[in-house]
């Protein structure tokens, strides 16, 4: 057993009274890649959610490094190895690109701004580091977000949805890193309606079944 396996066990969620998921269970190991996948209303979003500590699971439980995540040191550790992309781009729009990197990143791994300015020149935003982000554009602010990607971090990603609002070269470019990042040892749990055609060994898993 690595020890820096991820173990689902029997998770169920409920909201607003409704049944979304129940028994998902699967196991990940260092450089997997899985695709959560599944209609709308399934529960995707929600299990990335409860993966990322940010909502309680209905029954079950995620391990980490064997400690569980849901509670206790195992939390704090968890959070320390994670990197969390929701489906919105999370930017404030008063401040500028660099601004929020900096300051996403000085929640859990503070870097320079020289690797900062390196982040969004990988997903083409060079000179825009002083923009503020009310002015770029939907697939701008989104690639703001994704430049944390770039930066050095986290081990294990969650990442919902992270190919929106980006356009082909955009989307050749994440799919590249995403490949590249799993190749070093990295961990991905993903939801997209894209096909992934370029990152080879995908896992998926749809309502609790894992191919």
């Amino acid at each position: 057993m690595s020890k820096q396996q991820i173990d689902v066990i029997e998770l169920a969620c409920e909201r607003d009274e409704r049944e979304l998921f129940s028994a998902v269970s699967f196991c990940l190991q260092p450089g997997d890649v899985l695709q959560v996948a599944g209609p709308n209303g399934a529960g995707k979003t929600s299990l990335l959610r409860i993966m990322a500590g940010l909502m309680p699971a209905t029954a079950g439980d995620i391990s980490f490094a064997e400690k569980s995540i849901l509670s206790g040191s195992g939390r704090e550790y968890w959070r320390r190895n994670l990197l969390y992309i929701g489906h919105a781009p999370a930017v404030k729009s008063a401040l500028t690109a660099e601004e929020n990197l900096s300051w996403l990143c000085a929640l859990t791994r503070p870097v320079s701004s020289e690797a900062i300015w390196q982040a969004l020149d990988q997903v083409g935003l060079r000179g825009f580091e002083d923009v503020p982000c009310r002015q770029l554009s939907a697939g701008q602010q989104r690639r703001v977000a994704l430049a944390r990607l770039y930066l050095p971090g986290a081990p294990i990603w969650i990442l919902d949805e992270p190919f929106t609002a980006l356009d082909q070269a955009g989307v050749l470019t994440l799919e590249q890193h995403i490949m590249s990042f799993a190749a070093s040892g990295g961990t991905v749990v993903l939801t997209t309606h894209h096909s992934l055609a370029h990152v080879a060994g995908v896992r998926r898993l749809e309502l609790g079944r894992v191919n």
